[in-house]
C-alpha cells in the first residue's frame, strides 16, 4: 500500500481551526457581542492617536494663519515702534544725567581748588571738555610779597567798625522786644471745717492772700455733703513769681476757717 492510498483511507479534520473560529464567533455574537481581541485593540489605540495627532496639526495651522493674521501684524509693529521710542527717550535721559553729573564734578572740582597763594597744579579735563585745576599734594610754598599788606589795614578797621555797629543794634533791638511772660490758671478747691463755717468770711479770707504775678478770678460754693460747703475759686498765676505751693500756704494760715487746699485743675496760658 502506497501512502497516498493510506492517506486517502485515513480521516483528517484539515480545516478544523477553521471551523473552531467560526463557532467561537457564534457563541460571543448570541453572547451579546464578543469582546474585541488584542489586535483589535492595538489597532483602535493607533488609529485613535492617528486622529488626535491630526487635531493637533489642524490647531497649530489655524493658530498660524490666525497669527498671520495683517490687523495682528499691525498691532505687533505699533507696539515695536512705541518700544523704540521709549527706549530713544529712555537713552536721551541717560545721556542728561551724565552730562548733568559730568557738569557737577567739574563744579566741585573748582570748588575744592586750592587759593592763588598755592602753586599751580596740573590742569584736569572733565568731561564736558572745560579744564579744572587739580590740588597739589605737594608742599606749598608762600610767596614772600603776599606777607606785605599795603591797603588792608583800613579794610579791616572798616569790617570791625561795621561789625561793633551791628552787634549794638541788635542789641538795642533785643532789649526793646518785651519778653514773654508764663503764666497758668489755676482753680482751687478751699474746704472749710464743718457746715458752721462762714464762707463768707472765708473768701474774704482767701482774696486777703496778694502777691506780685497773682490775680484772683469768680468763685462759687460747692456742696461737699451734709450741708458742707467748699469753695471754688480760680486765680491766673504767672509761673516765675506764684506757684501752687505759696497759695497753699498762705491760705491754709487762715486756720479758724480753712482745713484744707487741694489744686482741682492746672492749665498753661
Amino acid at each position: 500500500m502506497t501512502s497516498v492510498d493510506f492517506l486517502a483511507k485515513e480521516k483528517i479534520w484539515f480545516d478544523k481551526p477553521r471551523y473552531d473560529e467560526a463557532e467561537r464567533r457564534f457563541y460571543e455574537q448570541k453572547n451579546g457581542g464578543a469582546a474585541q481581541t488584542t489586535q483589535d485593540v492595538g489597532a483602535n489605540a493607533i488609529l485613535q492617536d492617528i486622529a488626535r495627532a491630526r487635531e493637533n496639526i489642524q490647531k497649530s495651522l489655524a493658530g498660524n494663519a490666525a497669527s498671520n493674521n495683517p490687523a495682528d501684524q499691525g498691532e505687533l509693529i505699533s507696539r515695536i515702534k512705541s518700544l523704540e521710542l521709549e527706549n530713544r527717550s529712555l537713552h536721551k535721559v541717560v545721556d542728561d544725567l551724565r552730562a548733568a553729573l559730568s557738569r557737577l564734578e567739574c563744579r566741585v572740582a573748582v570748588l575744592e581748588k586750592p587759593p592763588a597763594s598755592v602753586t599751580a597744579a596740573p590742569l584736569r579735563t572733565c568731561a564736558n571738555g572745560s579744564a579744572v585745576q587739580q590740588k597739589n599734594s605737594g608742599p606749598v610754598k608762600e610767596d614772600d610779597d603776599d606777607d606785605i599788606d599795603l591797603f588792608g589795614s583800613d579794610d579791616d578797621e572798616e569790617a570791625d567798625k561795621l561789625k561793633e555797629q551791628r552787634l549794638k543794634e541788635y542789641a538795642e533791638k533785643k532789649a526793646k522786644k518785651p519778653a514773654l511772660i508764663a503764666k497758668s490758671s489755676i482753680l482751687l478747691d478751699v474746704k472749710p471745717w464743718d457746715d458752721e463755717t462762714d464762707m463768707a468770711k472765708l473768701e474774704e479770707c482767701v482774696r486777703s492772700v496778694q502777691a506780685d504775678g497773682l490775680l484772683w478770678g469768680a468763685s462759687k460754693l460747692v456742696p461737699v455733703g451734709y450741708g458742707i460747703k467748699k469753695l471754688q475759686i480760680s486765680c491766673v498765676v504767672e509761673d516765675d513769681k506764684v506757684g501752687t505751693d505759696l497759695l497753699e500756704e498762705e491760705i491754709t494760715k487762715f486756720e479758724d476757717f480753712v482745713q484744707s487746699v487741694d489744686v482741682a485743675a492746672f492749665n498753661k496760658i
